[in-house]
C-alpha cells in the first residue's frame, strides 16, 4: 500500500509546542478548511512529543453521538491488565495511568464507569477526569486533553446543555486548575463562529488556525515526489495548497497520469458538483433562489478572501456545504479551497 509522508508543518507545530510549554491556562481551537491536515498534524505532533505528555485524544469524527450516554461512552476505554491465563481488573487511578498510551482514550474499569453513568450527568465523568489528571500530575507528567472533530457533540440531543457542561470542565482544566491542556479541533466553519461568540469563552481560549499549504511548502512537498517545475504549476494553479487534492495528483503521477489531465478532471468533477446546487434549487430542495447563490459566487469572480459584516442565510447554506469557509476570528469568507474557488468561477462564467 503506498503511503505519502507528512509534510512539514513548522510553523503550527511551533506553535503548538510553545502552548505546551508553559502552564495550561487557555483552551486552543484548532480549526481550518476541511480537509487541510489538521489530524495528520495533530498525529504526527502527538507521535513526536516526549514522555512527560500524557496525551489522551479522542477524535469524535467515527462516532454516532444521539445522547449523553453516546458521547461519554466515545471519551472511556475500558482498561484490563493481562496477568498469565487470566485477566486482572486494574482497580486504582495510578493502575489505569499507567496503562495510558500515547495516543488513547480515557482508560476507565468497570466500577469507575458505573460512578460515570449513575446520574446521567456530565459532572460525574468531569469529575473521574479531573481525578485521573491529578494522578497524571502526581505521576510527573503532564496531561493533554484532545478532542478531534468537536463539533459532532451537535449531534447530542441534549445539545445546549452539553456545551455548557462540556465548555466550564475545558475552562476548570486550563484556567481554573492550569491541570491540562486543552486542544479542541474542528473543520465545521459554523460550529467555530458559533463557539466564538460564546460569551462564556471570551478571554479564555486561544485559536490557531491550520490553513491549506502555502506556495513555498506545496512546491517543496511536490519536488519531494518528482514533480517538474511545469507540473508543480498546474498542480498548484488546480489545487492550490490543499493536501488532500496535492496527494490526488502525486498518486496520479506516480501512476503514469499526465498531471494536467488529472486537473481537468478534478476541476470538472468540483464544477459539477457546484452546478448541482442549482439542480436542488430547480427541484425545490433548496430555499434559495439562484440568484442569491450567485450573488455570492460573485464575491470570488476576482477576489479570494472577503471580509464580512453579517453572516446571511446564503452565506450560512454554503458555507455548511463546505462551498465557503468562514473564519469569524477574522470576519472573512473564502472558497474551501483553490478547486472550489476555480469551480465557482467556472459556474459563473457560464451564467
Amino acid at each position: 500500500m503506498r503511503h505519502i509522508e507528512f509534510h512539514d508543518r513548522e510553523k503550527e507545530t511551533k506553535e503548538i509546542r510553545a502552548v505546551l510549554g508553559v502552564e495550561p491556562s487557555l483552551i486552543t481551537f484548532i480549526y481550518g478548511p476541511i480537509n487541510s491536515g489538521k489530524t495528520t498534524m495533530i498525529s504526527h505532533l502527538i507521535e513526536e512529543l516526549p514522555e512527560e505528555y500524557v496525551v489522551f485524544y479522542i477524535n469524535l469524527r467515527t462516532r454516532f453521538l444521539s445522547s449523553y450516554d453516546d458521547f461519554i461512552e466515545s471519551l472511556f476505554e475500558m482498561e484490563m491488565e493481562s496477568g498469565g491465563t487470566e485477566r486482572k481488573r486494574k482497580e486504582t487511578l495510578a493502575e489505569l495511568v499507567s496503562s495510558v498510551t500515547q495516543v488513547a482514550g480515557i482508560p476507565i474499569n468497570k466500577e469507575f464507569l458505573d460512578y460515570v453513568f449513575k446520574d446521567n450527568k456530565p459532572k460525574n465523568a468531569f469529575s473521574y477526569m479531573i481525578k485521573l489528571f491529578e494522578e497524571v500530575k502526581s505521576a510527573g507528567k503532564q496531561p493533554v486533553l484532545i478532542l478531534d472533530e468537536l463539533q459532532k457533540i451537535g449531534d447530542v440531543g441534549v445539545n445546549g446543555f452539553l456545551i455548557y457542561e462540556l465548555f466550564n470542565f475545558f475552562i476548570d482544566l486550563t484556567k481554573e486548575k492550569h491541570l491540562a491542556h486543552v486542544f479542541a479541533m474542528t473543520s465545521d466553519s459554523l460550529f467555530l463562529a458559533q463557539i466564538y461568540n460564546e460569551a462564556m469563552l471570551s478571554g479564555r481560549c486561544r485559536y490557531l488556525l491550520v490553513d491549506d499549504f502555502d506556495h513555498e511548502t506545496t512546491s517543496a512537498f511536490l519536488g519531494g515526489h518528482g514533480f517538474t517545475d511545469e507540473e508543480k504549476a498546474v498542480a498548484w494553479g488546480c489545487c492550490g495548497g490543499k493536501p488532500i487534492c496535492l496527494v490526488e495528483l502525486v498518486n496520479a503521477k506516480l501512476d503514469g497520469k499526465d498531471v494536467e489531465s488529472e486537473s481537468k478532471k478534478l476541476l470538472k468533477i468540483r464544477t459539477s458538483q457546484m452546478l448541482s446546487i442549482f439542480d436542488e434549487i430547480s427541484l425545490g430542495k433548496v430555499e434559495y433562489s439562484e440568484k442569491d447563490i450567485i450573488a455570492e459566487f460573485k464575491n470570488f469572480e476576482r477576489e479570494e478572501m472577503v471580509g464580512y459584516d453579517r453572516m446571511s442565510g446564503e452565506k450560512i447554506f454554503l458555507v455548511g456545504r463546505n462551498v465557503l469557509f468562514v473564519d469569524p476570528t477574522q470576519r472573512t469568507i473564502k472558497p474551501q479551497s483553490r478547486l472550489n474557488l476555480l469551480a465557482i468561477r467556472e459556474v459563473m462564467s457560464s451564467v
